[in-house]
């Protein structure tokens, strides 16, 4: 078996846990969409164009209260900021893949992907640049199709879903289980409880205006705390 083959293998390996959450989530997005007034085609197709379940939940929430369509695609982009960190954190590791591997990969660039992508990078240096294409690839090859048609699903058949299955634990222990082995720092932990405290105590603004101040004060937060570390380092 080709190193190539075996990293692919091994990345749908690691992605299984996921499954248990994926679904759910994506049946749960399904249902909140379509009740928010999107259709089940235009739901089926927030999801293959946008793939980030965080800002999707919070663009439909902010749809279904009417909001204007600026604080719509702010909100969603301020939700979405972190990829471009997750970005440029792998980065490094994918010098020299062609450009339209590193375009599909910024594409199916998630939390989970990035969590267990960037995990075996740091703990598998030697890996060559296709073997971590393909180990990356890996990650989503189940977990893609699983958001597409837990979604779709979610939008066709929600509202016959009985209360007592209730979906929405999956939101929850899905980021729970992402940021938690993720908080390595005293940066990590500061910029956390910062995001946490402040989306509390801002809960009162209006279309959810608390988050995207809890993020970039969280963000500034564990820069100032990464700094402070560095030069005491020094």
């Amino acid at each position: 078996m080709t190193t190539t083959k075996r990293a692919f293998l091994q990345g749908i390996r690691d992605s299984l846990p996921f499954i248990v959450v994926v679904a759910p989530f994506a049946m749960l997005f399904g249902v909140v969409a379509t009740e928010a007034g999107l259709s089940p085609l235009q739901t089926f197709g927030f999801s293959v164009a946008v793939i980030a379940g965080a800002a999707q939940f919070a663009a439909v929430q902010l749809i279904a209260d009417n909001a204007p369509l600026l604080i719509i695609v702010a909100t969603a982009l301020a939700v979405n900021l972190r990829m471009a960190m997750y970005s440029a954190s792998i980065a490094p590791y994918l010098r020299g893949v062609p450009f339209w591997q590193r375009a599909f990969i910024s594409y199916v660039l998630v939390d989970q992907s990035y969590a267990i992508g960037l995990l075996k990078y740091e703990t598998e240096p030697d890996l060559t640049p296709p073997a971590r294409v393909a180990y990356f690839f890996g990650t989503m090859v189940l977990n893609m199709p699983l958001w597409y048609g837990g979604t779709l699903v979610g939008a066709l058949v929600g509202n016959r879903i009985p209360q007592d299955y209730a979906l929405d634990f999956a939101v929850p222990i899905t980021f729970l289980a992402l940021v938690g082995p993720m908080l390595k720092t005293a940066a990590h932990v500061a910029a956390a409880f910062t995001s946490v405290l402040l989306t509390l105590v801002l809960a009162f603004l209006p279309f959810n205006l608390g988050l995207m101040v809890a993020a970039l004060v969280a963000m500034m937060v564990g820069a100032q705390v990464e700094l402070m570390v560095e030069r005491r380092r020094a």
